[in-house]
């Protein structure tokens, strides 16, 4: 399917593997320039080198901590500066460390909110605000906004406050032709999952069990996540906006 994204550029956080970079595949083959972020250089210089490979548009990367108050500033003059235009914003946000909430601490609940829920909200923000034209702006959160997973309460607690900004951005910028949404990944295989899931007998009883509670009885890949992410971030998604859309083999029970 053309998507309509040629000539057409955007800014993907947390890019330089995984889901956003899965999502900035989809888009470069279609057509688009990309900007990629992410606060690994080696990592990022890899992945742009992937991204020019495929053909279509054209990736740079940036090294950028959504952590700092400049960041966002950072990465918009460095999207202006590549392409001259900025089209949507896709934000991955990282996962906070695994943590009951009994055990964890405030330093690291602090650490997850600068990062995982201000750093996404204040890129965003930034992105709408100084817009030169209409922008689709999509979060890539986690189901823990549906229903919260074991052991991840830090997680748990963040990604419905960032689904519930995503929401209220598209009431505030929807007049001036923005689009804001929301796509949930389920048990996606990337390396995230597999630190989560850890190694030996008991990470297998793990993913046995989980496997047993999806559907389509199977985990699903970055590729099938990031072609969702990447039309709804595309033009052909014009009528899309404010919405919540999950990507988790059936798992997630609520509606």
């Amino acid at each position: 399917m053309d998507l309509g994204l040629a000539g057409r550029a955007y800014l993907l956080s947390g890019a330089s593997r995984g889901l956003g970079l899965a999502t900035a595949e989809h888009l470069v083959r279609d057509g688009a320039d990309v900007l990629v972020a992410a606060r690994t250089r080696d990592r990022l210089e890899a992945a742009a080198t992937r991204l020019n490979e495929l053909g279509g548009g054209t990736a740079v990367g940036r090294v950028a901590d959504l952590a700092h108050e400049d960041a966002a500033d950072h990465l918009l003059d460095a999207v202006d500066e590549a392409f001259g235009r900025l089209d949507g914003v896709v934000v991955s946000v990282g996962g906070p460390p695994p943590a009951t909430v009994a055990r964890a601490t405030d330093d690291q609940w602090r650490a997850a909110f600068e990062s995982v829920f201000l750093g996404a909200v204040r890129l965003a923000r930034t992105a709408l605000v100084t817009a030169r034209r209409p922008l689709a702006v999509t979060f890539v959160l986690s189901t823990s906004v549906r229903a919260p997973l074991p052991g991840l309460a830090i997680s748990n607690g963040l990604r419905p406050g960032l689904a519930m900004v995503a929401k209220t951005m598209a009431d505030e910028f929807g007049s001036h032709g923005h689009r804001v949404n929301v796509v949930l990944p389920g048990r996606i295989e990337t390396d995230r999952l597999a630190e989560l899931e850890g190694t030996g007998p008991e990470a297998e009883r793990r993913r046995a069990t989980s496997l047993a509670a999806i559907p389509l009885g199977r985990y699903g890949q970055p590729e099938e996540l990031g072609a969702v992410a990447a039309f709804v971030t595309s033009p052909i998604a014009s009528y899309v906006s404010g919405s919540v859309i999950t990507v988790d083999g059936g798992s997630t029970r609520a509606l």
